[in-house]
């Protein structure tokens, strides 16, 4: 990756995270209930059996109790967890997220050693968090590449989640920066396709 592209990276990560910081916790709680309609409106959403889902970050929008009902009326959830021989994330089936679920390394809670793995192929959706999303499905994460490694595997759809701010028309981005097919905010659903 060139200097210039890691400098852009950073730039825009520290503009993000200060923008997310002075987001209180009734803005991101409103905004979370918002995205959860959204998401919930989306026929995909509810023709989705399988999907993988994630536990957000204090500054991320937390759709948990979207996935808890979802998980309650019989869907099938799986969260990302550290492969513990490699440390890449992969998928885990959580069948119940009341007790299958620990602290991992970064205090996220995250599937236990019992549950099993989820093959990619077998979701229906995968939701993705990020610092950035850009109409044409780029995606800026925390810097580490997690889900960048994650979604260069075969998988199902991917929605990113995110706040309309965190929508950038232009993004840096490398060759290993994945796309996603759509991105969920409090107030839409954007396509990849209809936005290009």
């Amino acid at each position: 990756m060139s200097l210039p592209l890691v400098q852009a990276k950073a730039a825009l990560r520290r503009e993000i995270r200060a923008w997310l910081c002075a987001r209180s916790a009734v803005e991101r709680a409103r905004a979370s209930r918002a995205a959860g309609v959204v998401l919930s409106a989306r026929p995909e959403w509810q023709a989705a059996r399988a999907v993988l889902g994630y536990v957000a970050l204090p500054d991320e929008l937390d759709l948990w109790p979207v996935l808890t009902a979802w998980v309650a009326r019989g869907g099938r959830l799986a969260l990302p967890r550290p492969d513990p021989v490699t440390g890449l994330y992969q998928a885990a089936w959580v069948p119940d997220p009341a007790h299958d679920l620990r602290p991992g390394r970064y205090g996220i809670p995250e599937p236990t050693a019992a549950c099993p793995v989820a093959p990619l192929n077998q979701l229906d959706l995968l939701l993705v968090p990020g610092l950035c999303f850009a109409p044409n499905g780029r995606r800026l994460g925390r810097g580490q590449g997690h889900y960048d490694r994650l979604l260069a595997t075969e998988h199902g759809p991917a929605w990113g989640v995110a706040w309309d701010e965190q929508i950038r028309d232009d993004l840096p981005t490398g060759p290993e920066d994945q796309r996603v097919d759509a991105v969920v905010t409090p107030t839409r659903w954007l396509a990849v396709a209809q936005c290009r």
